[in-house]
């Protein structure tokens, strides 16, 4: 595309590179190139979905709430996530948003009655969402700008480069309009959203696009297509876009203040007790998801719910 039509932007050649990686593996585990928070442990699951299950009974637990997720990978989050807001009492159907055919076959296995989109918009109109974005929001575009002048991916010396170098600003047309379409959605249905991702609290400069592959970052322009490009999300810019949808958004917490606040000591200790063979497991799981040094501080989380609704457990004052 490139010798055929000269430079395409950063987006572009994100867009591009991430829409066929997705679409021809799994990416997640081991034998994959990064692993998620519900890969890690069930906790983090159990305390999204107590989370949204305490919201929906202070809402009024109606009955026709729908769950969905954006980008569900395995299926792990949903699985564990519903299985505590089914104790609940919540009975609704579940929905995904998903483009990669491999990835819904897996997250069939574990959701055979889940019904499958491209887009929000297709999702029965009228029904409150209980919606769940993990990791999602990451590997959408960005366009990254030098100064005045949008930066491109060109060929130099049959190697891809980029047209300019020097201090970037990055901004992303792509995950203002998801955020927009949710807080829209979510303003005319009612319902909440929680939205997990590293990323920063406040908008900033920086050069944040990264390339992981086997789990090592690897050069972000070596074998498009063959490895997973993201880039830090920006939930300051994420806040802005959802609240013109009609929205309130939280203040934006680490999902370590998050997963503290929520109990995930208490389900750790419960966890161990009822199976002491595995408490060493147990801990283990909660500092690679807590600790500052792993994804506890990094890592972000930040909710937007419509205004009959209540703001969910985790982002009190």
């Amino acid at each position: 595309m490139i010798r055929a039509g000269g430079p395409v932007t950063v987006e572009r050649y994100m867009a591009l590179s991430n829409a066929h990686y997705y679409a021809t593996r799994d990416p997640l585990g081991a034998a994959g190139d990064f692993t998620t928070a519900p890969e890690i442990s069930q906790m983090f699951g159990e305390m999204l979905g107590a989370a949204l299950a305490d919201c929906w009974l202070r809402a009024g637990a109606p009955a026709d709430a729908l769950y969905v997720e954006l980008g569900p990978g395995r299926g792990t989050l949903a699985a564990d996530a519903l299985r505590v807001m089914r104790t609940a009492g919540f009975a609704g159907e579940v929905h995904f948003i998903e483009t990669s055919p491999l990835l819904r076959d897996l997250q069939w296995q574990l959701h055979p009655d889940a019904e499958w989109h491209l887009e929000l918009v297709t999702i029965p109109e009228d029904r409150p969402l209980l919606l769940v974005a993990n990791e999602f929001f990451d590997a959408l575009p960005v366009r990254q700008w030098v100064g005045d002048e949008e930066r491109r991916v060109t060929i130099e010396n049959d190697r891809l480069a980029f047209t300019v170098n020097g201090a970037v600003r990055e901004d992303s047309p792509a995950r203002d309009a998801m955020a927009w379409e949710i807080g829209a959605q979510l303003d005319v249905r009612g319902g909440v959203a929680l939205i997990i991702d590293y990323g920063h609290a406040r908008s900033g400069k920086g050069d944040t696009l990264q390339a992981v592959r086997g789990h090592r970052y690897a050069d972000v322009l070596a074998d498009p297509g063959e490895q997973d490009l993201t880039a830090h999300v920006d939930f300051e810019a994420l806040a802005r876009a959802a609240s013109a949808g009609g929205v309130e958004a939280t203040r934006v917490v680490s999902q370590r203040e998050w997963l503290e606040r929520l109990g995930i000591a208490a389900r750790v200790e419960a966890l161990a007790k009822a199976h002491p063979e595995r408490a060493d497991e147990f801990a283990t799981a909660r500092k690679r998801l807590c600790d500052p040094d792993a994804m506890g501080r990094l890592f972000k989380v930040m909710a937007v719910h419509s205004r009959p609704w209540p703001a969910p457990a985790g982002f009190e004052p």
